[in-house]
C-alpha cells in the first residue's frame, strides 16, 4: 500500500495482482522451513534438467496478466509469467512493440529478464532486461520488493539479470515499447568469407539505416546478412507458419516481406532449424500437422519425453552409432574476435547452420554485474544447437568444454540457459561471484533458493 501527500492511504493500481501476489505468499509462508524453495512450472524455455522437486513448487501459473499497455507513455505493465506472445498480441494493436522480443513465443517476460535474451533488435536495444523500467520481485527471504534503477533495491535491479531465479521471482515488470510500422521488409546479403561477412555486420550496426540485423551461416563460404527495416506498404508478404520454412528462404531469396508480427515469430514455426530433428520439414507432415502444432511449444513436449525415455539414445544404440554429445549454447564474442571464433568453431564442432545476431548495451551506462559487457563494444552472438558424435574414449561433455575455453580466450561470455562445465572458481570469476554472494546475502540469506552454481553448472 502506498500514502498519497495528504496522508490517505492509495488503493493498490491492480488489485486483482496484489490479490494474487498475497496467495503466492502465502504459499511460501506454507512451504516447511528448510525446504528449497523451487516454482511449479510444467515447462520451460531451458536446456538442462531439473533435478525432482522432494517439496510442493510455488505455484505462479496465474501470474500471466497483460495488466496495462500505456500508448502515451509507451509502456507495459505485465506480470512474470506472461509470455512474449501474449505480450506481442496486447502491443500490436497500439502500434508497439517491446524493445526485445526474444525469438520463441512461450519465453516468458520474468524468464527473459532473470535468464537474459536477445534477438535482431539487440545491436540498438540490448536484452530485455535494458527496457525494465520497475521490477516487483519475490525474494528468497518471502519478501516483496518493488525495485528500480534509483532505489534502495537498485542492487537487486541490476542483479537480478542472469540470476536465473536465484535470488527471488519476478511477479511484475513495467517495461518500454517502441512503435512499429505494418510490415517489415528484409535484405539476404550473401558473403563469401569470414572477415568480410563480420566487417559487413559492424557496418550494419553502424549505419542507423537497419531497425533489425541477424544473420545464417550454412558453411565457410556462405554466410548470410539479415538487414531488415519497418516499412508502411509491402508489395506481398510471405508466411513462414505452415508449409513454407523460413530459415530455407534466405538461401533462396534476396527480398523479402512480413508483417511485423510475422517477423517476430519468424524463427518460431521451425524452433529456428531444430524441427528437423522431428521430421517436419517435409510438406506431407507439414499439411497433416497444420499451424497448431508446428511452434517451439510442440517440439519442446518432445523434447521432454526424449529426455524422459531416452529415445534417441536407444536408437543410436540400436543403429550401431557412436553416442552423442548434445551441444545447445548461445555465447557472445566482441565483434573483433568474432571471425576468430567462427574459425575455431568451424574446425572442431561440426555443427550447421549458426545463427549470427549483433549485440550492444543500451547507451546510459548501467553495469548489470551478472552478466557484464563492455557499453563501448560491439559484440555478436552464435547460436548453435544440435549435436555432434563423441569419438571412441571422448566423454559427454568435450566439446561444450571446448567452446566455455575458447569463449573465455577471446573475452567473450556465454548464456547459462543450458548446461554448463566450469569449475566453481572458474564460473565465480566470469560472473561476479563476489556481488552475487553480496546479492544473496541480502534477499537470499537463508538460501532457501538453489545458488547460481548449483542451478546452472553442478551436476547432481
Amino acid at each position: 500500500m502506498t500514502i498519497d501527500q495528504a496522508g490517505v492511504p492509495e488503493a493498490p493500481p491492480f488489485p486483482e495482482h496484489e490479490a494474487r501476489v498475497d496467495a503466492v505468499r502465502r504459499q511460501l509462508t506454507a512451504i516447511a522451513g528448510q525446504a528449497t524453495i523451487r516454482l511449479a512450472k510444467r515447462t520451460s524455455n531451458l536446456f538442462r534438467s531439473r533435478a525432482a522437486a522432494k517439496h510442493p513448487g510455488l505455484d505462479v501459473s496465474g501470474f500471466t496478466h497483460v495488466l496495462r499497455v500505456d500508448p502515451e507513455s509507451r509502456t507495459a505493465d505485465v506480470e512474470g509469467m506472461v509470455t512474449y506472445e501474449q505480450l506481442v498480441d496486447a502491443t500490436l494493436p497500439h502500434g508497439l512493440m517491446p524493445l526485445v522480443v526474444p525469438q520463441l513465443k512461450t519465453i516468458t517476460l520474468g524468464g527473459a529478464v532473470t535468464g537474459l535474451g536477445i534477438e535482431s533488435s539487440s545491436f540498438r536495444n540490448g536484452m530485455p532486461h535494458e527496457s525494465v523500467l520497475e521490477l516487483e520481485v519475490l525474494t528468497g527471504d518471502g519478501r516483496i520488493v518493488v525495485a528500480t534503477p534509483d532505489n534502495e533495491h537498485r542492487d537487486l535491479f541490476r542483479g537480478f539479470p542472469n540470476s536465473y531465479g536465484t535470488l527471488g521471482y519476478a511477479l511484475r515488470l513495467k517495461i518500454l515499447l517502441e512503435p512499429v510500422k505494418p510490415f517489415v521488409e528484409l535484405r539476404h546479403v550473401r558473403h563469401h568469407d569470414r572477415d568480410s561477412y563480420f566487417r559487413a555486420l559492424a557496418e550494419a550496426c553502424d549505419s542507423g539505416e537497419h531497425d533489425f540485423v541477424d544473420g545464417t551461416i550454412f558453411g565457410p563460404d556462405e554466410l548470410y546478412l539479415t538487414l531488415a527495416k519497418f516499412t508502411d506498404t509491402a508489395p506481398a508478404t510471405s508466411d513462414y507458419t505452415w508449409l513454407d520454412i523460413y530459415y530455407r528462404s534466405i538461401q533462396r531469396r534476396q527480398t523479402d516481406h512480413l508483417t511485423v508480427r510475422a517477423y517476430l515469430w519468424r524463427w518460431d514455426t521451425d524452433w529456428f532449424w531444430c524441427s528437423r530433428a522431428f521430421g517436419v520439414q517435409h510438406r506431407l507432415p507439414r499439411l497433416l500437422l497444420g499451424r497448431r502444432f508446428l511452434r517451439s511449444s510442440v517440439y519442446w513436449k518432445a523434447v521432454a519425453l526424449d529426455r524422459r525415455f531416452k529415445i534417441a539414445e536407444r536408437l543410436l544404440k540400436l543403429r550401431r552409432l557412436p553416442p552423442e554429445e548434445t551441444i545447445v549454447q548461445d555465447i557472445e564474442v566482441p565483434i573483433g574476435r568474432a571471425a576468430e571464433f567462427l574459425e575455431f568453431f568451424e574446425r572442431e564442432i561440426p555443427i550447421s547452420p549458426v545463427w549470427i545476431c549483433p549485440l550492444r548495451q543500451r547507451p546510459g551506462g548501467v553495469r548489470w554485474p551478472l552478466y557484464e559487457l563492455d557499453p563501448e563494444a560491439l559484440y555478436v552472438n552464435f547460436g548453435f544447437w544440435s549435436a555432434v558424435p563423441l569419438d571412441p574414449g571422448e566423454r559427454d561433455g568435450v566439446h561444450n568444454r571446448m567452446i566455455e575455453a575458447e569463449v573465455t580466450r577471446l573475452g567473450g561470455h556465454k548464456s547459462l540457459y543450458s548446461d554448463s562445465f566450469y569449475a566453481e572458481d572458474e564460473f565465480w570469476r566470469l560472473y561476479n561471484g563476489d556481488t552475487y554472494r553480496d546479492l544473496k546475502r541480502t534477499y537470499d540469506p537463508a538460501e532457501r533458493l538453489l545458488g547460481l552454481y548449483e542451478k546452472c553448472v553442478r551436476r547432481r
